[in-house]
């Protein structure tokens, strides 16, 4: 990863000196399963109403602050009051803004790795302590005890439903009981939660929790990561506290505008999701049957999200090799902590899913060949 220059180590504010921008290692190719994006087009008539509202906005105003339109089309969808709900540039901003405003210097983040890199970089950014349960490593579970023990001391604690890479989920009675013990505010990262169960989702525990946040966004399910759009929906004074320090007019015009399309034809997306769902099964199941014959070198976990962790042996290689020869790009997980031999791969079009399958079980026979002498 790139580094600061000396010069700039002396310049930035000293916390900042050792700063590791995030990479998310994107290399041109054919196929992209790596940033776990919808590959699918957008359903028919969704990319003609966003035209349609990209023509009708004008360039030479400032945008709605609030984007009061969209929160309007999320509050009929989500049923909760307009107070409830803050837009963001993308769920980034919003992960930023709640360790930006609820963390700091003296206070402690609670994570449950392996899990999404950036909330323990911006608790950096931010001076914020991290704090962290690690997940079962053979089933990635979260140890329930521990825990409720460990957020009952944190500040902030974040659960990621499904989780980022792992594809669990979080029970929703466990999320109960990290709010009723945590002192602070608790975050469920729901990003990846349009490819759950809908009875999955913590937002039923929005009315009895009053410290709970649940972040979404419509970079995923909604195939809009390019327009970079999220939300958090939160009691209205948690949302008074993300409107107070967020930048001003972060959701630009053509944002704002693009979400409200896809936001008022949400239902047209549901087709697409229920299609990446059946692929994900797809992918578990011939990933399974494919790394049988390894044993316990290898492994495929289910998944609750658009994507699918394997463990391979040798993972970085068979990366480098899917990209080089097959122009297939997948992510590489090796070397986090407790994802030893791991790739993340995205589950794609039904065309996409079979050109990652074939190229590995290519790769595989080859190795097996060369083992073989």
């Amino acid at each position: 990863m790139a580094q600061l220059s000396s010069r700039m180590r002396t310049l930035v504010q000293p916390h900042l000196a050792d700063i590791e921008p995030y990479d998310p290692a994107f290399t041109p190719c054919k196929i992209n399963l790596s940033a776990n994006e919808n590959t699918y087009p957008l359903p028919e008539g969704v990319r003609e109403a966003i035209d349609a509202a990209l023509a009708a906005t004008p360039l030479n105003r400032y945008p709605d602050p609030m984007s009061n339109d969209l929160r309007d089309q999320i509050a009929a969808w989500r049923g909760v009051e307009r107070g409830r709900i803050c837009v963001g540039n993308g769920g980034d901003e919003l992960l930023y803004n709640f360790l930006l405003a609820f963390g700091g210097v003296g206070r402690t983040l609670l994570t449950c790795p392996p899990d999404f890199s950036e909330y323990a970089f911006f608790a950096s950014l931010t001076q914020t302590g991290v704090e962290r349960v690690w997940r079962d490593p053979a089933t990635f579970d979260v140890p329930r005890d521990e825990l409720l023990d460990a957020a009952s001391r944190a500040d902030l604690v974040i659960l990621t439903s499904p989780n980022n890479p792992t594809g669990n989920l979080v029970p929703i009675d466990l999320a109960r009981e990290v709010c009723r013990v945590c002192p602070g505010l608790v975050m469920v990262d729901e990003a990846y939660g349009e490819f759950a169960d809908a009875c999955t989702t913590a937002e039923c525990l929005l009315d009895e929790c009053d410290n709970l946040v649940v972040l979404h966004t419509l970079s995923k399910a909604f195939g809009e990561a390019g327009i970079r759009c999220g939300y958090v929906l939160a009691a209205s004074d948690v949302i008074d506290a993300f409107a107070a320090i967020r930048q001003i007019y972060s959701v630009n015009v053509l944002t704002q505008a693009v979400a409200f399309a896809a936001v008022r034809n949400r239902r047209t997306f549901a087709p697409v999701v229920d299609e990446i769902r059946a692929q994900r099964e797809r992918m578990v199941q011939e990933l399974s049957a494919l790394v049988e014959p390894l044993a316990s070198q290898a492994a495929v976990w289910p998944s609750h999200g658009n994507f699918v962790l394997v463990r391979l042996p040798h993972a970085s290689d068979v990366r480098a090799r899917l990209r080089d020869e097959f122009s297939i790009l997948v992510r590489d997980f090796s070397y986090a902590p407790g994802l030893e031999d791991c790739l993340r791969i995205t589950v794609g079009t039904p065309a996409e899913n079979t050109a990652v399958l074939d190229a590995l079980r290519a790769i595989m026979e080859c190795d097996g060949c060369d083992e073989r002498g």
